[in-house]
């Protein structure tokens, strides 16, 4: 089931399926990744409950082994709209028989649109229904399509600050690092940035960042609060992925305690954790 949502300034479209924004346009320009499969078939999945890869694909609570595949099942549930206006949607997932044989804890995971003139806010809330304290990762990868020469696009973040990375060796962090060259402040993309897989950001000191287009604001992506940040594309696709985080991969020498997992947030029995980003269309 498709949900529209509008303002005078854009119109938003999101899938029941991972409760998924597939469309953010003004009336003449999409800026939304179309998922062509050829190259990547989403658009912007929600990552819940681990974020990136689990080493073996599996964890421990309590002495008991767990698998869990590659940024978590919420992206393939199908959500329930609970709230509807002219400008916003609100999406919910619950714990169920299914989601507790892979991860066992109660929960309710609700995700908000809301167009503010030319801002999309996306709202996440994890509620903890379990009677313990409950472990997880949250993050968004949206995609932004890239109309024209990828080398026409830039980032400019918004502090000016060294961009160190972390690298990925076999889709977890490895202990080796990179910092991204600016000219001028800013950063020109090219496809061999992401020769091995996405740039993990661990510590950015920045909250914000324009991705440019012949040196002309395309948007601007703002992640106030998210301590993490993922950067991705594939070879010659037509897209760059801003992905705010809680949390990502595990680390090579990860113990595979679900609860001393790096990034990971911890939130009490009946508690509510809250975050949100934006996405401000230039």
């Amino acid at each position: 089931m498709t949900t529209s949502i509008s303002n005078n300034f854009l119109s938003a479209k999101i899938n029941s399926k991972g409760a998924e924004l597939f469309s953010l346009k003004t009336n003449n320009q999409e800026y939304i990744w179309e998922g062509n499969p050829d190259f990547w078939g989403k658009h912007a999945p929600v990552l819940f409950p681990i974020v990136g890869t689990l080493k073996n694909n599996s964890y421990q609570i309590n002495e008991k082994k767990h698998k869990l595949s590659r940024h978590g099942f919420a992206r393939d549930m199908t959500f329930e709209l609970i709230e509807k206006t002219e400008n916003s949607a609100t999406f919910s997932i619950q714990s169920s028989e299914e989601t507790l044989k892979v991860y066992p804890f109660e929960f309710e995971l609700q995700i908000q649109y809301l167009l503010e003139e030319k801002k999309l806010n996306t709202s996440y809330k994890v509620i903890n229904k379990s009677q313990s304290q409950m472990p997880f990762s949250i993050g968004a990868h949206p995609a932004f399509a890239l109309n024209g020469n990828f080398e026409d696009f830039e980032i400019q973040f918004e502090k000016d600050e060294p961009l160190v990375y972390s690298l990925l060796e076999n889709d977890l962090i490895s202990n080796q690092t990179k910092t991204l060259e600016k000219q001028n402040g800013v950063v020109p993309l090219n496809y061999k940035l992401f020769e091995n897989d996405a740039l993990i950001f661990k510590n950015l000191v920045s909250k914000s960042l324009n991705i440019l287009k012949n040196k002309t604001p395309l948007l601007k992506v703002d992640f106030q609060g998210f301590p993490h940040l993922g950067i991705w594309t594939k070879k010659d696709a037509p897209f760059l992925c801003i992905e705010p985080w809680y949390g990502y991969s595990d680390t090579n020498d990860s113990t595979g305690n679900l609860f001393e997992k790096e990034g990971i947030q911890l939130l009490d029995a009946n508690e509510i954790f809250q975050s949100n980003f934006t996405i401000e269309i230039a």
